[in-house]
């Protein structure tokens, strides 16, 4: 029974063991073929604006969180349709509903943003 048991999830340990060896290899060669060199331009504050080692209890505006809240809604909703879609003959009117609900989630929080102002781009 375990030997059986074993031999049908062989495949999928081998795949973890080389996928995470791979990984931390990877990392490893990195670090110590990287070149370290910093100077000021690459230590300057270039994707949100802030700077690189201020104060941690600083406020953020708001907007950030409004774009990262609709990327989430739009970044869920296609990760699920495609499987959704795929299936959809098989799981019945439960799998629909379910899906229906669920987009009706993603619905309420779009118009949040929108109604937030987050899709005007100044």
């Amino acid at each position: 029974m375990e030997i059986s048991f074993l031999r049908d999830y062989a495949t999928i340990l081998i795949f973890l063991v080389i996928s995470v060896s791979l990984g931390f290899g990877f990392i490893v060669i990195n670090f110590i073929f990287s070149p370290s060199n910093p100077d000021s331009e690459k230590l300057s504050a270039y994707e949100c604006g802030f700077e690189a080692f201020s104060d941690s209890r600083m406020k953020f505006d708001v907007r950030f969180y409004l774009v990262a809240i609709l990327f989430i809604i739009f970044d869920l909703e296609v990760a699920f349709l495609f499987p959704w879609a795929v299936s959809l003959g098989k799981i019945g009117a439960l799998g629909f509903w379910s899906m229906m609900i669920f987009l009706s989630v993603l619905t309420v929080g779009f118009i949040y943003e929108w109604k937030k102002g987050a899709l005007d781009w100044e």
